[in-house]
């Protein structure tokens, strides 16, 4: 069986980080994604996304992102139900990413500007926003 989602959009809102009772990061956010086509008034319209991400990834996401950053989103559909107060089945359709590709910069004072993540998963020496000269492919 396959479930492949791949989604290129800016987030609505700044991610909300929380950490569940053992200790694991999760972080959610809203993409808009942009429809391929225009509407008869001539305007794009936007599918609105909600995109969970875990561990590493959420901290790295939750300290990084802010709202109307660019970004692409490589991961899975989860569709969950639940029982509403008043009785009624609902379900809540979330896309599990996997991996979130910043594709833009931060602007200045922007969230997520500066941000040092360091470490063994930093692949720019612990500055996010400027990776080395002798890493440019150019």
């Amino acid at each position: 069986m396959l479930n492949r989602v791949v989604l290129i959009g800016r987030l609505t809102r700044d991610p909300e980080l929380r950490y569940t009772a053992s200790g694991v990061a999760v972080a959610t956010f809203t993409l808009a994604v942009d429809r391929s086509y225009t509407n008869q008034q001539g305007q794009r319209e936007a599918d609105f996304i909600r995109i969970k991400v875990w561990r590493k990834l959420a901290e790295i996401v939750a300290n990084n992102l802010g709202k109307g950053r660019l970004v692409a989103v490589d991961g899975r559909l989860e569709v969950r139900s639940y029982d509403a107060q008043d009785g009624t089945k609902r379900y809540s359709t979330d896309v599990v990413a996997e991996d979130v590709r910043f594709l833009d910069w931060p602007k200045e004072g922007q969230a997520g500007g500066r941000q040092q993540f360091g470490g063994a998963d930093d692949p720019f020496g612990g500055d996010f926003n400027a990776p080395p000269d002798d890493d440019l492919p150019f």
